[in-house]
């Protein structure tokens, strides 16, 4: 099944600590959003991407596209002041299609497989997430204090991408927009206009980079693909 897919690619990363924005930070000599971008320019099913970025950069953006060759970029796309306007900004440059997936440009591990049954979940219910269960031991806290040890059984930690029939999730953000409601993240919208969002299982591998530590994971993925490709 076809589907486009929205990146947000325009929020600086301050966790990062790069003094730039963290899409362009290279692992192994390519920029992490040119990982991300390969991923979705070799699937097949994807029939456009439309990259939401911060405008000062759109000379770089459009650079590093040409460089690596991405061609299923459609439209760079200015980004609003949370990452739910920068959704909500690539929403209304999107062509018509059955399903969107809205994907983190800092997650650049995704698989096909994953894609494929991530589009798969979303058939049923209209909306479908990946996630992995929680490992940890989580505890509520309250002023430094312990308050309770929550039981993990149910609980899920969120990934992206998360995939959506167009109408629904243009819907789910004019209400939040009217609202002046900000998500967690997308398929929480869904969630608050009463509809129901497929879980569909993720890998742990899927990582978002947010944090200098994030990056040795990274390269440690990235070497281990390499090996496994020998």
């Amino acid at each position: 099944m076809n589907y486009q897919v929205i990146i947000p690619a325009a929020g600086q990363g301050k966790r990062m600590n790069a003094g730039k924005n963290k899409q362009f930070i290279e692992l192994k000599g390519t920029p992490i959003i040119i990982h991300t971008l390969k991923v979705f320019e070799a699937h097949p099913n994807c029939s456009g991407i439309v990259l939401v970025i911060n405008e000062q950069e759109r000379e770089e953006f459009i650079k590093l596209l040409e460089q690596y060759e991405i061609k299923k970029v459609k439209r760079l796309v200015s980004g609003g002041a949370e990452r739910q306007l920068s959704v909500y900004n690539g929403l209304q440059a999107v062509d018509s299609c059955d399903f969107i997936l809205v994907h983190d440009g800092a997650r650049p591990f995704i698989s096909h497989e994953q894609i494929e049954q991530l589009i798969s979940g979303a058939v049923p219910t209209g909306a479908a997430t990946l996630a992995v269960p929680v490992k940890d031991t989580i505890k509520r806290v309250n002023n430094g204090l312990v308050v309770e040890t929550v039981e993990r059984s149910s609980l899920w930690s969120i990934q992206t991408p998360q995939a959506f029939r167009l109408s629904l999730i243009l819907e789910a953000h004019q209400h939040a927009a009217t609202d002046n409601y900000l998500g967690t993240d997308d398929a929480s919208l869904i969630e608050r206009v009463g509809k129901q969002v497929s879980i569909v299982l993720g890998d742990y591998t899927n990582i978002k980079l947010t944090t200098p530590e994030d990056l040795l994971l990274a390269n440690a993925i990235l070497d281990s693909r390499k090996e496994t490709n020998k």
